[in-house]
C-alpha cells in the first residue's frame, strides 16, 4: 500500500504545483513592472525549488548528438538495435559518411540496474564512443512492463547479458559499472564453462561488489542488518493501476530514492539552499549545473522484486560467488573457467558504496586467466561516481580503459603470447600510497 500512498500524495499536491508554476510567470512577466525587486524575486525561486521538489522526473535524454574524432565533429545517431522486455541494447552510431568506415573495438557498456537510468552513464559514453563502437544496455522501469511478460530475476540478468554479448559477436570488449559487476562476470563464467566461441575479449570491472566484506561501507552493512524477508515485506510493493505493469511486485523508485538522498541528506539540502539564492542573484550558470545535476540524480525506476531480493541476497547477505555458491540455472559458477577473457578492475580510492579490495576480489576468482591479462588501477581522490563520470574518468581513468581493451586487442590479432607491459596497480593497505606491481601482490604488501 505504500505505492498507493505515494500516488495518492503526488496527486494530491500536484495542484499547488500547478499554482506555483502560474505564480512564478506572473512574477517573472515582463509585464510585472515590479519582477526585479528582491520580494518578488524571492517569491519566484520559492515557487521554482517548490516545483523542483515535488514533481516526477521523467527518464532524461541522452543528449548525444555528436562527438570529435581527429577534432573534426561526427553526428550521432542512437538505434535500438535489440529491443527485449526488461532491456535495450542502444547503439551509439556513428555517422560513417563524416568519419568513414572505421574498426574500432566494440565495446558492451553494462549500465546498472540499481535506481537510475541508463542516462547516468552519459559521461561515460561520450567518452568511449570517440575512439569505441559503443553499445550500452538500457533497462526498463519495471512498473512499464506489463504482467505478462512474467518475472526478472538474477538469473534472466546473467542471460540478457550473454544475449547482448552473442548479438555483437567475437571480439568484443565489456564494462560493467557498479551493480552488474557480478552479473557479467558470471555471465563470462558461463560463457567460458561452455567453450562459447563468442566469449568476450576482455572485461572491465569499476566499482563493482564482487565481494563485500572487504572494506565493507555502510550499505554494505545495512543489507545484512536484516533478514531477507525484512525486506520483501517492507520495501516491496505491488504497481498501482493504470501503469502497465500494473500488480508487478517491484522495489519502486521512490523507495530507492528515499536511501539515496538520506546517505548525503545534509549535502542535498544545502545544493537546494544555494539554488534558492542563486535563483534570486540570477546566478544562470549555476542554477543550470544543479538542475542538470538533479535532473538525473531524481530521475529513478522501479527494479522487479525478483532480481532485486537475489541480488540483496545472494551479493550482500551470502556472498555466494566468492564463497563459490553461486548457481546458474542450476549449474555452479565457476570464475576459474574463464580463460580466454582478460581482466581489469577499476576503484576509487574513496568509494563509499563498493569499497576498496571489493571488486579487486574478481582477480582471486579468476585463476584462469594469465597474470599478464590481469590489470588492477585505483583512482586516487575520487568516489563511487567518480570512477565512470567526471575529470578524473575522462583523463585517467578512461584511458587506462582504452590502453588495455588495445592491447589485449592487439595480443589476441597479432597471437603474441608476450605480456602487454601494464603493471597491476593498486593501493597499499598499510602506507596509503599507490604502489605498482609488474605481478598482482598475493600477500597485499
Amino acid at each position: 500500500m505504500n505505492y498507493y500512498a505515494y500516488e495518492l500524495a503526488h496527486m494530491s499536491v500536484a495542484p499547488m504545483r500547478w499554482g506555483a508554476e502560474v505564480l512564478k510567470m506572473q512574477l517573472e512577466s515582463p509585464l510585472n513592472p515590479m519582477r526585479e525587486m528582491l520580494v518578488p524575486r524571492m517569491m519566484a525561486a520559492g515557487c521554482e525549488v517548490f516545483e523542483n521538489v515535488t514533481r516526477r522526473y521523467d527518464k532524461p535524454d541522452w543528449g548525444i548528438t555528436e562527438t570529435k574524432i581527429h577534432g573534426m565533429p561526427v553526428p550521432i545517431d542512437i538505434e535500438t538495435v535489440v529491443r527485449k522486455p526488461f532491456c535495450n541494447l542502444i547503439h551509439f552510431n556513428r555517422d560513417e559518411a563524416v568519419v568513414g568506415k572505421r574498426y574500432d573495438p566494440k565495446v558492451l557498456i553494462v549500465a546498472p540496474l540499481s535506481g537510475h537510468y541508463a542516462t547516468l552513464l552519459r559521461g561515460t559514453v561520450e567518452a568511449m564512443i570517440q575512439e569505441h563502437n559503443v553499445y550500452i544496455t538500457d533497462w526498463a522501469d519495471a512498473r512499464n512492463v506489463p504482467m505478462s511478460e512474467g518475472e526478472f530475476d538474477f538469473e534472466d540478468y546473467v542471460d540478457y547479458v550473454i544475449d547482448f554479448i552473442h548479438y555483437l559477436g567475437d571480439n568484443t570488449h565489456v564494462i560493467a559499472v557498479c551493480q552488474p559487476a557480478v552479473p557479467v562476470l558470471v555471465a563470462a563464467a558461463v560463457m567460458g564453462a561452455r567453450n562459447d566461441p563468442m566469449q568476450p575479449t576482455s572485461l572491465t570491472l569499476m566499482g563493482g561488489p564482487i565481494d563485500t566484506r572487504r572494506n565493507e561501507t555502510e550499505v554494505n552493512k545495512l543489507a545484512k542488518t536484516r533478514p531477507i524477508e525484512w525486506f520483501e515485506d517492507n520495501v516491496i510493493d505491488r504497481v498501482p493501476f493504470p501503469n502497465p505493469g500494473f500488480l508487478r511486485r517491484v522495489y519502486p523508485g521512490f523507495i530507492q530514492l528515499t536511501g539515496f538522498m538520506q546517505m548525503n541528506l545534509e549535502r542535498h539540502l544545502d545544493a537546494h539552499r544555494d539554488l534558492f539564492n542563486n535563483l534570486v542573484k540570477g546566478d544562470c550558470d549555476s542554477v543550470e549545473q544543479h538542475q542538470r545535476f538533479y535532473d538525473e540524480f531524481l530521475s529513478v525506476l522501479d527494479l522487479p522484486a525478483e532480481f532485486y531480493l537475489q541480488t540483496v541476497q545472494r551479493v550482500f547477505q551470502d556472498h555466494d560467488l566468492p564463497d563459490g555458491r553461486l548457481t546458474h540455472r542450476g549449474e555452479p559458477v565457476d570464475c576459474g573457467a574463464i580463460t580466454r577473457t582478460a581482466l581489469m578492475t577499476v576503484e576509487g580510492e574513496n568509494d563509499d558504496i563498493s569499497g576498496l579490495g571489493q571488486t579487486e576480489a574478481a582477480h582471486d576468482l579468476c585463476t584462469g586467466i594469465p597474470v599478464d591479462e590481469k590489470y588492477h588501477y585505483v583512482q586516487p581522490g575520487v568516489g563511487h561516481y567518480g570512477v565512470f563520470n567526471g575529470t578524473r574518468w575522462r583523463t585517467e581513468i578512461q584511458p587506462r580503459i582504452r590502453d588495455f581493451i588495445r592491447s589485449i586487442q592487439f595480443k589476441r590479432r597479432s597471437g603474441n603470447s608476450a605480456a602487454m607491459g601494464l603493471p597491476y596497480r593498486t593501493l597499499h593497505p598499510e602506507r596509503e600510497e599507490i604502489v605498482e606491481y609488474s605481478e598482482p601482490a598475493e600477500d597485499g604488501n
